[in-house]
């Protein structure tokens, strides 16, 4: 029988939806009951591709013993972390004070009432292993902790609640907005990108990589552009691309690239397109970075576009292999058997295969083979039509025959649907506006650098579904299911959203990009920028009140922090604009997280980036040909406004509140711009 989550709109929580547990969604009901009957919270937070979330529900979540205890002793409680990513920061925080680290699933117990967290976990199997405790054993711990110690949990939620309402307070500090602490930004952010990490994870990491990127164009900078080209190498060689069909996945389990994490998530590829681009812009042109651009945007216009026109959120890590698995497994969509590459290609087909790819009999991953360039460069032709063939038997037909590829939308669909190729991974058909954004940037980056319609058309489609569609009761919303909007707009939402209208300017100038990106930003600083000390909090004032405490998100992790972005974009506005109140908005902000970038350069690099927009702040006007020209190159602190020039002048700049004399020769204008550009 299905538990309430049947009816929700979330993938994630549908997944549960046959487990024996009653759960509940977050909701006043669920906090009320819980309140009433004296039950503590079991609040388990997640998304729809996380791997070890899956494992969970079919486990432990599965079980009709700890459902039943679950149900009699406790209020359980899920969340999608992408649908309330305020929650999920509280709560995760939490749980790095508790346990020192963090990850999804979360698993946290909260007191009922004042919903203040006092234990908490990720994964937890249904037998003790791992060295983590069986899950029963540890509710029935759980459960005569809260009722037979009141003094030590007492004591636990005052410890928690004191310091997540002190994590809110930013540092009192007199740091100057200069140079030098722009440089130290900087070069923390080099020697976090190019330490090696033996044994560890490789994450993209886009926003330390946008940030050495964007040093590199100072002088003396040699090591941070060496860098800045390995993490593209990293990204377009390494098995984390998929070669075969376009997209990254989300992050590989290695240090050597090799091995990914198969889930594939929008704001990843929308970030690593940019990234790319970025990269080609500025001169460093690796033939593989277009590639898995123009590989990345096909994925995305052939498994990711909505007929309406946004992205859909993720696929899976997991898929299955065949109609009669009872679960799915991990990246069995993307691998292959060496047996399979013998039977499926020619000889010399498998020889030009095996010479480009780290491909060997017994495989690299689990007996199969993950694909991985040994070097950049072109692939050969015959590379290619050996990829093309296993392009096909992924999914039934060549890729000129298949410009688009229907979403597995849960998994009776996906082992029911006749698929011909294989059963592909879950696809999250969600619209998320903040993940939108970051992927509309990417698409208007590599429209502008690589000379790619096709980009510019998916970009505009979806900033276009975003303006029309999101907006209920003349506010911004964060999601869309299929037509039904859904949880007001977030600081990441407006923040990213503005930013890819800006991005989209840059590219077109078109002034209903700008008019656009003004009525959001509006919006966005009457509910969510904090008059007192500055920046912008994580939920609107109005859309906040079942949250403990309101956070200020600085912290840069998969996605760039809110409050970079934000604060980048006013500097944005303030140059094409010409209004002053931007960039006093901005210099606030950055005041107010001036301590936190000096005590914990490593923490923020997207407030880094949003100083540099800063100090650098110029904005150069011209003719509409002088401005593609600029938008293919590497200029990442400037803004563009389109000009028809009169007499001798090729274009006017302006650095900052101060307009420079008119440019009248390529010569001229070069040194200028470099000059601006270098503050």
């Amino acid at each position: 029988m299905s538990n309430r989550l049947a009816q929700s709109q979330s993938l994630y929580l549908r997944k549960h939806a046959e487990n024996p547990i009653d759960w509940w969604p977050w909701c006043d009901a669920a906090l009320e009951k819980a309140a009433t009957e004296d039950k503590p919270i079991f609040l388990s937070v997640g998304y729809s591709s996380c791997h070890w979330c899956t494992v969970m529900e079919g486990e432990a979540f599965s079980d009709e013993a700890i459902a039943h205890y679950l149900n009699t002793h406790f209020v359980p409680i899920k969340v999608d972390r992408e649908e309330r990513p305020d929650l999920d920061s509280i709560y995760m925080q939490a749980l790095q004070m508790l346990t020192g680290q963090g990850g999804w699933p979360l698993n946290i117990w909260l007191t009922p009432g004042d919903r203040i967290p006092f234990y908490g976990g990720t994964y937890f199997p249904i037998q003790a292993r791992y060295g983590r405790p069986a899950f029963l054993d540890l509710l029935q711990g759980l459960d005569r902790f809260y009722h037979e110690d009141k003094t030590k949990l007492a004591s636990i939620q005052d410890q928690i609640y004191t310091a997540l309402k002190r994590s809110t307070l930013l540092p009192v500090s007199d740091t100057p907005l200069n140079a030098e602490l722009l440089h130290s930004g900087i070069n923390t952010s080099t020697g976090i990108i190019g330490t090696p990490r033996p044994g560890n994870p490789s994450f993209p990491m886009i926003p330390y990589s946008d940030l050495v990127l964007a040093g590199s164009r100072f002088p003396g900078r040699e090591t941070a552009t060496a860098i800045a080209q390995q993490r593209g190498y990293d990204l377009a060689l390494g098995g984390i691309y998929d070669h075969v069909a376009g997209g990254f996945h989300r992050y590989t389990v290695d240090a050597t690239w090799t091995v990914p994490h198969f889930e594939k998530m929008l704001y990843d590829n929308g970030q690593i397109v940019e990234y790319l681009a970025n990269l080609w812009s500025a001169g460093h042109r690796e033939p593989a970075y277009r590639r898995a651009v123009v590989g990345t945007i096909a994925w995305l216009q052939r498994e990711m576009t909505a007929p309406e026109g946004y992205f859909y959120a993720a696929q899976d890590a997991d898929s299955f292999p065949d109609a009669t698995a009872i679960e799915p497994e991990e990246g069995v969509f993307y691998i292959w058997g060496y047996e399979e590459l013998s039977q499926g290609l020619s000889a010399g087909e498998l020889r030009a295969l095996c010479s480009a790819f780290s491909i060997i009999p017994e495989g690299n991953f689990e007996g199969m083979n993950v694909l991985q360039r040994d070097e950049g460069g072109d692939l050969a032709p015959e590379v290619e039509a050996a990829l093309a063939k296993l392009f096909a038997v992924r999914y039934g037909a060549p890729p000129e025959q298949c410009p688009t590829f229907p979403p597995a939308v849960d998994n009776h669909s996906a082992k029911t649907y006749p698929w011909p190729g294989r059963i592909p991974a879950v696809t999250d058909p969600k619209m998320i506006a903040a993940w939108n954004g970051l992927m509309i940037s990417g698409l208007a980056r590599a429209a502008a650098v690589f000379d790619l319609p096709e980009a510019l058309s998916l970009a505009t489609g979806a900033i276009a579904f975003l303006l029309d569609q999101q907006w209920v009761e003349g506010r911004f919303h964060r999601l869309n299911y299929g037509g039904s909007v859904s949880v007001p707009a977030q600081a990441e939402d407006y923040a990213f959203v503005i930013k890819a209208l800006l991005d989209l300017y840059q590219v077109e100038q078109a002034e209903a990009w700008l008019t656009a990106a003004i009525r959001i930003q509006e919006e966005f600083d009457q509910y969510l920028w904090n008059d007192q000390g500055g920046g912008y909090f994580n939920g609107a004032v109005d859309a906040s009140g079942d949250l403990l405490v309101r956070e200020r998100s600085y912290l840069d992790n998969a996605t760039p922090a809110a409050n970079g972005v934000a604060i980048a974009n006013l500097v944005r506005l303030a140059l094409v604009t010409q209004t002053t109140t931007y960039l006093e908005r901005a210099e606030q902000g950055l005041l107010a997280f001036a301590g936190i970038m000096d005590q914990s350069p490593a923490a923020c690099p997207s407030l880094f980036g949003a100083l540099d927009w800063f100090l650098a702040a110029t904005l150069v006007r011209s003719n509409p040909t002088q401005l593609r020209e600029l938008g293919r190159q590497f200029w990442p602190r400037v803004m563009y406004r389109q000009e028809e020039m009169t007499g001798e002048e090729i274009a006017l700049l302006c650095q900052g509140l101060t307009c420079l004399p008119p440019v009248t020769t390529p010569e001229q204008f070069a040194t200028l711009l470099h000059q601006c550009h270098n503050p």
